[in-house]
């Protein structure tokens, strides 16, 4: 079905779906919320330190994460992403210390030393910056937020040595606001939330992924991409997946072009699923 409404469309391949390729300069849409936040991640990595990233699901928070990581130069920055943080205090330890090529030990306290050595040998030795990227952060035990603070103090040593990434829903601004977080809090140097995409920014969105897959006649009327953006609240996920529908539907239908009527039924389909 897939491939006969591409066809029909006259779509090389379908851009809203997603797949598994790496963000890739031609698949990105420069967006305000991507050139603001991937300015925000080179300022940080060149400044070191803690820096938070937040917004709601669909933002696009995950997607320029791994852009930014998949451009790293790997002979200047060591990467470790730990994409699952709903873990005890010891398995995430762990799953850093495994990201930074070390055998952990089997006490947290030893973990924690080889850890800051680990950081320590790669920043002066090799000149080699860790770059830490904990997605999910909403999901962080406390006990796990304690020690952040604590992982990146190196002794009397005032010089960070690492960057550590905290991506999350909005609900971790409000985490870090507690009183018993206040000293991560303060040293968090890069706070960015993501907006998600703007209603201006809807069409040139379609109309660029549209081009991508070889598409340059306008599919979508204009009250239709009002309808979209209505459905979506600024969500580029609920905008791949409403699109997608609306490809669906306007095939079945045998439409020219898509208008509000097929964004309401693909909407609906939506819902249902």
């Amino acid at each position: 079905m897939i491939d006969m409404y591409k066809s029909y469309w006259a779509m090389e391949f379908n851009p809203f779906v997603t797949n598994n390729k790496k963000p890739s300069d031609d698949r990105c849409f420069n967006s305000g919320d991507f050139k603001n936040a991937i300015a925000r991640l080179e300022h940080l990595k060149n400044i070191k330190g803690i820096g938070l990233f937040t917004g709601f699901s669909g933002a696009g928070k995950t997607f320029t994460l791994r852009y930014f990581a998949n451009n790293l130069n790997t002979s200047l920055y060591k990467l470790v992403y730990i994409p699952l943080s709903t873990i005890t205090v010891l398995e995430f330890y762990k799953a850093l210390a495994y990201g930074l090529d070390l055998e952990p030990p089997n006490k947290k306290i030893d973990i924690f030393r080889d850890i800051q050595q680990r950081i320590i040998s790669l920043a002066k030795d090799k000149k080699i910056t860790p770059i830490i990227i904990i997605d999910e952060s909403q999901y962080l035990k406390t006990d796990i937020l304690n020690d952040l603070k604590l992982l990146l103090n190196f002794d009397m040593d005032s010089k960070n040595y690492a960057v550590l990434i905290l991506a999350g829903h909005p609900v971790l601004n409000s985490t870090l606001s507690k009183q018993i977080h206040e000293a991560l809090k303060q040293r968090i140097v890069i706070n960015y939330s993501f907006e998600g995409i703007s209603k201006e920014e809807v069409k040139e969105y379609i109309d660029s992924r549209l081009k991508l897959c070889g598409v340059h006649s306008e599919i979508f009327n204009t009250n239709a991409i009002e309808a979209i953006y209505g459905c979506c609240n600024g969500s580029i996920r609920k905008i791949n997946t409403i699109i997608d529908k609306c490809l669906l539907v306007g095939y079945m239908k045998k439409a020219t072009t898509i208008d509000t009527d097929i964004v309401m039924n693909a909407q609906n389909e939506v819902e249902l699923i």
